[in-house]
């Protein structure tokens, strides 16, 4: 093989440590420097005595010598003279192990002793990573690949696993501060919108759940982007650039009535409105704001169902209290008045019994009423939307920002259940607005873990969040989540995902099973990421790789996770 890049180690296989079909090692020469994430390529056998490239990322570096023990060591040093010349040179060097990539011509045999290796080059980086076979309009700028030696090559993810048909979702995990989960969707978000053929066919919901972090992504940064942020998004290929053809949803609270302000922690430029919950918004989803209940017995589940059914109407299933449901119209009379109480009394429902609904009463009281952050109103004005009504309107090409910050939880699993509901039940069903639709609707959320925890048997609203997990990909919906601990998530969500993207981490959570996907050498090497550094995993390769990324494109309030 005939090359110009400059050799930078041999392969080397021993009796304690073989080269295998999945992994192979290298010493170094003098002075070459070699990182963990770094792609490799060895000369490889091929047919009639040709020539193939196995590609290799390396794992972990580990430098030896010849000397029995670290005793012999300090005897060869005058007995620990720091200052004196050792009595015995030492001989050794440094073995880097990598694990296979790819072979040029899918042939696997193990990478045999003394053996060329080279840094890849940006073509090598594809070929390793399958990208050359991936379709050019398939491709998704994800981040960059930099390499000891300066070399850098765009990462591309397949977009046919991240919104279908092949796979879908994209989880991404890590502690806050550091560049991960928000900054790292919102980018990713931009790079699908601005890469992807359909583009003007793909609606995104974002819920913004901190701060204002995410209420001006239609304006630019206020002092620009770096130099060094261009240049990474040069690299990329792509435009930084703020979201267009944004709208705003904002919650009602308890001071809107008389300074017309939104409960939020930002306003928006333009393009904010206003959403609220009554009871006729909200009679069939009192299973999402009880979801946090624990409800072993059903009995919350089936005065929910009574409630349900007594206030809609039987030939639609709207809005329709009826007989002797027909005098509740509000949360007040739904409380107080008949039928859930008589004389003050709790009254039996169906066949739950009277205790019960007391219970119910007191739990639907602190939601709604003693505790809750305004939200839900008796009547809601009209210009005040209905979020579910706003979210069935959403179209091709536009980006729906959500707010949820200042909400309380059993709110915020509300809101979130019911745009996953809203979304779910029209992709599901036939609704008649299969034309107006758009061919795919993102859904972004970070805190994942509340709605979908690990040890959570059953409840409204992981039950949505699983409908979405595994059966988004083939509707067209699709859920990019974001954690600081993917140990937190339900195990049948974080599954589903076609790419996890992992940020800086603890090593007591990498020691999780959710991470078991990953090297022992690579759990180790997480723990030192840097600022904007990620570790990805994405379907179509065989090992993740380490990425920069590039600082979101829009005004931001502040540091962010």
């Amino acid at each position: 093989m005939s090359d110009t890049r400059p050799i930078i180690g041999l392969s080397s296989a021993t009796a304690n440590q073989p080269n295998t079909s999945d992994s192979f090692h290298f010493w170094l020469a003098p002075d070459v420097i070699v990182n963990p994430f770094d792609i490799v390529e060895a000369e490889q056998v091929a047919p009639n005595k040709g020539v193939s490239r196995t590609f290799g990322i390396v794992t972990s570096l580990e430098h030896s010598t010849d000397a029995p023990a670290h005793l012999s060591n300090f005897i060869s040093n005058d007995f620990g003279q720091v200052e004196s010349e050792p009595n015995t040179v030492r001989q050794g060097t440094t073995v880097a192990h990598a694990a296979v990539l790819s072979n040029d011509q899918d042939i696997y045999m193990p990478v045999p002793n003394d053996r060329p290796i080279r840094f890849a080059d940006e073509s090598g980086i594809h070929d390793a990573l399958g990208i050359t076979q991936m379709p050019e309009h398939y491709r998704v700028p994800a981040g960059l690949i930099e390499m000891s030696n300066g070399a850098r090559a765009v990462v591309y993810l397949d977009s046919r696993y991240i919104l279908g048909p092949e796979g879908a979702h994209v989880n991404i995990s890590g502690i806050s501060g550091l560049a991960t989960k928000t900054s790292y969707a919102i980018f990713l978000i931009q790079s699908l919108l601005q890469s992807v053929k359909n583009r003007d066919r793909i609606g995104v919901i974002i819920l913004n759940v901190k701060h204002g972090d995410l209420l001006s992504i239609d304006q630019p940064p206020a002092h620009g982007l770096s130099p060094e942020e261009h240049a990474l998004w040069d690299a990329l290929g792509l435009t930084p650039k703020p979201f267009e053809n944004v709208r705003y949803l904002l919650p009602y609270g308890k001071d809107t009535p008389t300074t017309g302000r939104p409960n939020s922690f930002r306003i928006p430029q333009r393009d904010w409105f206003l959403y609220a919950y009554s009871l006729q918004d909200t009679y069939d989803k009192l299973d999402l704001l009880l979801s946090n209940i624990p409800d072993p017995w059903d009995t919350v589940g089936a005065l929910i169902g009574e409630i349900t059914q007594g206030l809609s109407d039987p030939r639609t299933g709207a809005w329709g209290p009826r007989s002797r449901w027909a005098s509740v119209t509000d949360w007040d009379s739904l409380l107080n008045g008949e039928p859930l109480v008589k004389d003050g009394q709790a009254q039996n429902v169906g066949d739950v019994r009277a205790v019960s609904v007391a219970r119910f009463r007191r739990l639907l009281r602190r939601i709604v009423q003693t505790r809750q952050s305004g939200i839900f109103v008796s009547q809601r004005r009209h210009n005040v939307k209905n979020l579910s009504e706003e979210i069935a309107r959403i179209r091709g090409g536009e980006v729906v920002v959500v707010d949820i910050a200042k909400l309380t939880d059993d709110e915020q699993t509300l809101v979130f259940g019911d745009i996953l509901r809203t979304i779910y039940k029209l992709y599901s069903e036939d609704s008649g607005d299969g034309d107006d639709l758009p061919e795919k609707v993102l859904i972004f959320v970070d805190e994942l873990n509340k709605y979908a925890p690990q040890r959570e048997t059953g409840s409204p609203i992981i039950d949505q969040v699983l409908d979405i997990a595994e059966r988004g990909r083939s509707l067209g919906v699709v859920l990019f989540g974001a954690e600081q601990f993917m140990s937190a998530v339900h195990e049948r969500v974080a599954g589903n995902c076609s790419t996890i993207v992992v940020g800086r981490t603890g090593s007591s959570e990498l020691s999780a099973p959710a991470y078991r996907f990953l090297d022992p050498a690579v759990k180790a090497n997480i723990t030192r990421l840097q600022k904007g550094e990620l570790i990805i995993s994405h379907a179509i390769f065989r090992q993740p790789v380490k990425i920069r990324f590039p600082r979101p494109a829009y005004l931001q309030e502040g540091a962010e996770g």
